[in-house]
């Protein structure tokens, strides 16, 4: 019998948990991140309309006052980038954002 190595290859990020989910969003203000990819632009409006028709009290702070870097593939800048992010969520009073919108 031979050894088989597994094409996936082993952990080689710590991961942890995440932040726990809303138990609503009536009331709540959510940022919304966007890294420059995959229409944006186009579909977060799309997006925060659905919430406000869904969900009346709620605060959408739009992606544009948030910084990004398109393109920023250095996992250091990322990684600051997030940071940056993060601290503008919460000098504006977001209870939770959404980063990015699929592909």
């Amino acid at each position: 019998m031979k050894n088989v190595q597994s094409p996936l290859g082993g952990e080689t990020v710590k991961h942890n948990a995440t932040a726990p989910r809303l138990d609503r969003l009536d009331g709540m203000t959510i940022g919304e991140s966007w890294n420059g990819d995959f229409k944006g632009d186009y579909t977060f409006p799309i997006i925060r309309n659905l919430l406000k028709e869904k969900y009346p009290g709620i605060k959408i702070i739009p992606f544009t006052e948030f910084p990004y870097i398109y393109g920023a593939d250095n996992p250091a800048a990322q990684k600051e980038l997030a940071k940056t992010i993060a601290a503008r969520a919460k000098e504006l009073g977001c209870d939770a954002l959404i980063s990015g919108n699929g592909a």
